[in-house]
């Protein structure tokens, strides 16, 4: 995942203004940081992606992404 294909699942779960505010300021225990330190940090966006999915309960059958192919088809 590309920090476009990042920004742009946050945008279209979120809402564009709301993802600017959980990227910046939501706390993800698993990198002890917010989603943009872990992204400065090097952090892979698919794990950040990930890691925001999982503390904000998005469906699994919207993890992977709206807008951004489900890596299961091929």
């Amino acid at each position: 995942m590309r920090l476009s294909e990042f920004q742009r699942a946050c945008a279209e779960e979120f809402g564009a203004d709301y993802a600017r505010v959980l990227v910046r300021d939501h706390w993800l225990n698993e990198f002890s940081g917010t989603a943009q330190e872990a992204l400065d940090r090097g952090v892979a966006a698919r794990d950040v992606w990930r890691a925001l999915c999982t503390d904000l309960d998005v469906p699994l059958e919207r993890r992977h992404g709206r807008g951004l192919r489900d890596p299961r088809e091929r």
